[in-house]
Parts: C-alpha cells; sequence; structure tokens
C-alpha cells in the first residue's frame, strides 16, 4: 500500500510521533491507522493515543429533559455556517422535543413535530435554507433525575457538544457536575462492565508488548513473572481508571473520583451519554458535502 503524505501527517497530529516514525508505523503495519498507533505506542514512540480532529460533518447537538427522561439528537448540515442559522437551530430544538417522545431513531423520523413528521420537516428545511442536512442519530437515558450539559452552547439546549447523566437517588446538583466532568474527560465507559471488551484487548496486546519489549532491552530484565502479574496489570489499572467515568479523577476534587463524589452526595450514576457532532465520521477524500449527502442517502 502506498503511504501517503496526509496518512502522515495525521498519524503525527494523533500521536505526537516524529514524521521518520510516523511513516515508519505506517509501513510496517501496512497503512493501517490504529494498527499503526499502536505500533507506535509499543515502541514508546507515541505521546499520547488521541484521535486527530476526523469530524467530516458540522451540525448541533440538541438535548432536552423531562421529568426522569433525557435524549440528545444530532443533526449534521454541511457546513458551520448554516449550523448557526437560527432557522436550522429551531429546526434542531423541535426535533429534540419531539425526541422526548420516541424511542428509537426510525420513531423519531416519523414523529409529529408541527403537524408534520420529522422527516418531511427536515426534508422542507433542506428546501428553505438550501444545504443538505441529516438526522444522524438520538440517544436517551432514563433515571430518579437526569441533568444534561452542552459544552460551547450555540443556543440553549444546543451546541458540539452534549452530555446526559441519569442517576438514581435525589439529586442536588451533583449530576450537572458529573455532566460537565464527561464533556471535558470524555470517558468510554461509565464503568469497567461497560467497556467494549475489544477496547480492552488492544490496550491489554499494546501494554503486553511494550512492557516484554522494554524488559528484553534493559540492562537489568526482571523475571517474566513480574511482567505478566505486576507490570502488565498494574498498567491496565491505569488505562482503566482513565478510561471508565466512575473511575476517573473529578475534575472538581481530583483528590476523589466521580463514583466516589456521586456516593458521597447519595446518588448512583446509572447511565450516560456524551454526543458530539461528527465523532465516528472520518474525513476521506470526498468533501464535507459528500459525506453528509452520503449519511442523508443511507437514512
Amino acid at each position: 500500500m502506498t503511504i501517503t503524505a496526509q496518512m502522515v501527517k495525521e498519524l503525527r497530529e494523533s500521536t505526537g510521533a516524529g514524521m521518520m516514525d510516523a511513516k515508519k508505523a505506517l509501513t510496517e503495519t501496512n497503512g493501517d491507522m490504529e494498527a499503526a498507533v499502536d505500533w507506535l505506542r509499543t515502541k514508546g514512540l507515541a505521546k499520547a493515543a488521541k484521535k486527530a480532529d476526523r469530524v467530516a460533518a458540522d451540525g448541533l447537538v440538541g438535548v432536552a429533559v423531562s421529568g426522569g427522561k433525557g435524549v440528545a439528537v444530532e443533526v449534521n448540515s454541511e457546513t458551520d455556517f448554516v449550523a448557526k442559522n437560527a432557522d436550522f437551530q429551531a429546526l434542531v430544538t423541535g426535533i429534540t422535543k419531539a425526541a422526548l417522545g420516541a424511542g428509537d431513531l426510525d420513531a423519531l423520523k416519523a414523529a409529529d413535530m408541527g403537524g408534520k413528521a420529522v422527516e418531511a420537516a427536515l426534508t422542507d428545511a433542506i428546501a428553505t435554507i438550501g444545504e443538505n442536512m441529516t438526522l444522524r442519530r438520538m440517544a436517551s437515558v432514563e433515571g430518579d433525575s437526569v441533568a444534561s450539559y452542552i459544552h460551547t452552547a450555540a443556543a440553549d439546549g444546543l451546541g458540539r457538544i452534549g452530555v446526559l447523566v441519569a442517576v438514581k437517588g435525589a439529586d442536588n446538583g451533583i449530576a450537572k457536575q458529573i455532566a460537565m466532568h464527561i464533556a471535558a474527560t470524555s470517558p468510554l465507559a461509565l464503568n469497567e462492565s461497560d467497556l467494549d471488551p475489544t477496547v480492552v484487548e488492544r490496550e491489554l496486546a499494546v501494554q503486553t508488548a511494550k512492557a516484554l519489549e522494554e524488559n528484553a532491552a534493559s540492562a537489568k530484565p526482571k523475571p517474566e513473572a513480574v511482567i505478566q502479574n505486576n507490570i502488565i496489570p498494574g498498567r491496565m489499572k491505569k488505562f482503566l481508571s482513565e478510561v471508565t467515568l466512575v473511575n476517573q479523577q473529578f475534575v472538581l476534587n481530583p483528590d476523589i473520583t466521580v463514583g466516589q463524589a456521586a456516593k458521597d452526595a447519595g446518588v448512583e450514576i446509572t447511565r450516560i451519554v456524551r454526543m458530539a457532532v461528527g465523532e465516528g465520521i472520518e474525513k476521506k477524500e470526498e468533501d464535507f458535502a459528500a459525506e453528509v449527502a452520503k449519511m442523508n442517502a443511507k437514512g
């Protein structure tokens, strides 16, 4: 596979690795970006395993809460200019409110919004505003209490990042604080049991390879039992503490975890949603308009 300059640039931006290291990683992994990140981490050449900014859509996330239910929806547009349009913002607000009575995305598309189905209202808006748009996804949570938070709000309940937190027990404001924490830290899951097993397996493979390689290069190598029973489990424990919400250090009080903060407040976190505009959509050779058009055609 041909390794392009753009691929090298993207890998450098996502890992902080040097240009030649990034090129070698891509060559060794036949251009597989994720495998290249793991290769660099194994060699100790990646400063961070973050994702580069690969968002290929603009738009807004809307959140709404009613009683013990909260919803979040993402509506994509081709440009940031339209995302700032008052008519588009009103459309997303209306769709978000309609989502409070919908069970899933298909039900939301068919839900009533001002006398017409949401999907029909979206089609009309496309004709009026003159830019393609798509209702990409929705998520909901339920609990004794639900808090929402919008980061970098464009209008009330609208922004590029929306968070929902459902708790069991009487909320005294802690749920909103946790929602703000989630917006900042972007945990992969609420707790270890909710974490995608493939994510854990991938991290274990990286940490195992890295520990063994470091040990082999050490002037005083440790017994393999120490590597397998102490060093690797220790690194995995640290990883889990960084990516699961309840085990993260609470940004408002780093001396305790988020789980402890909730417990101290007399509540239990039962469900979370963090939705950011365009996440999971990768930039390819096509432009933003083509990507959004493709999404709209699929759904």
